[in-house]
């Protein structure tokens, strides 16, 4: 008796042009196809993916003992139960957050615990900046239905109390269109919160340090580098940035924005993949590996010209040969690879190019750097 396609199945004879079906089984909550391949085994799951996505199942052709299975499981897009692992990092980051607040504030937390909580505004400007980014990604994986975590936020004893935040995609992406939207929804998207974060800031009391820091002989100097977009928002509301003045600092929620915007620089580099090389992968095709090869030597050359061509002390150059390490990483794992390989459109494109702008308004050559 000829096998019948399951009622929640995509219909079997969108599978029967390249996979023969002489069995249907049910495992659990999976579908299982006997049966074989008409074509190449990688022909079979490159057909047949996309008609299984949009049904709602991943894919997998597996075989064993001569028998050949299509096994089809459902997508899992939504959250199984309370996150209590997410939920966990979050309070660990917000704790990370006011604690690294304290230093921005001139609070000794170990003098008045109680003080840490006024660092709020900065670790809500961390936290909400960080988390909009990622949700931009969460909610775009959600319409191309590719399985996504919630963010995972990442606590650290930093200046800044986080290393970031990040989600974990499961699943094979379908197509060029789906990789550009989930690679620029979180770049925009955290821009949009970076931009009202340092706007918020800017219009907020600037923060002045205690005589006996500022007369200490012992006292360092941290400097920001600030970027186009931080400068040019301070010169469109009329904000002074108080460069130079070892007394006086913009507020701590305008370091918030800061953040925001060295994080989309960061993540827009345009290798591996990093959001940079989801967004570039999907617009020039596998031809992004080779631009994702160059960008480690590009970012030595950024290193080697601050280290011996400039006055900035070797911290500047150590930012860039570190992410040199890390994209030549990146690139030696290499990009996602869609299974549809359409070309983008034209207005896609164009988003592409206005992201990859956007983020060199948030390029400063040295971010952050210590003077003693």
């Amino acid at each position: 008796m000829a096998a019948e396609s399951p009622a929640d199945g995509p219909p079997l004879e969108a599978i029967e042009s390249v996979f023969a079906v002489t069995e249907i089984h049910r495992s659990a909550d999976k579908l299982v196809y006997v049966g074989q391949p008409r074509v190449s085994p990688d022909a079979v799951t490159q057909e047949l993916w996309p008609t299984f996505h949009d049904a709602g199942y991943e894919l997998e052709l597996r075989g064993a003992r001569g028998r050949v299975a299509l096994v089809a499981e459902p997508q899992s897009l939504g959250v199984d139960g309370i996150p209590w692992k997410h939920i966990g990092l979050f309070v660990a980051t917000v704790l990370s957050t006011l604690f690294a607040g304290t230093f921005w504030y001139h609070i000794d937390p170990f003098a008045e615990p109680a003080a840490l909580l006024r660092a709020w505004p900065f670790s809500a400007a961390i936290l909400f900046v960080l988390g909009v980014h990622e949700m931009g990604h969460y909610v775009a994986s959600r319409y191309h239905r590719v399985q996504a975590s919630l963010p995972y936020f990442i606590p650290i004893p930093t200046l800044i109390g986080t290393l970031g935040a990040v989600i974990k995609m499961n699943g094979r992406m379908p197509s060029r269109k789906a990789l550009f939207d989930i690679g620029v929804a979180g770049p925009l998207a955290g821009l949009v919160a970076t931009v009202t974060v340092t706007t918020v800031g800017l219009h907020m009391d600037p923060i002045h340090a205690p005589a006996a820091v500022v007369q200490s002989p012992d006292a360092v100097q941290l400097h920001l580098g600030f970027p186009p977009l931080l400068e040019g928002l301070a010169a469109l509301f009329d904000q002074p940035l108080y460069r130079g003045d070892p007394t006086t600092m913009v507020n701590p929620v305008v370091i918030g924005g800061w953040v925001g915007m060295f994080v989309t620089l960061l993540n827009l580099i345009p290798v591996g993949q990093l959001d940079g090389g989801h967004i570039l992968r999907a617009m020039i095709g596998p031809d992004q590996e080779t631009v994702g090869a160059l960008v480690p030597a590009a970012l030595l050359g950024l290193a080697g010209y601050l280290y011996f061509l400039t006055d900035h002390t070797g911290q500047a150059a150590s930012v860039w040969i570190l992410w040199a390490v890390l994209t030549t990483l990146l690139a030696i794992a290499g990009p996602a690879k869609p299974f549809v390989e359409e070309r983008l459109d034209s207005r896609r494109r164009v988003l592409g190019a206005l992201t990859f702008g956007l983020g060199t308004l948030c390029f400063t050559p040295v971010p952050i750097e210590i003077v003693g």
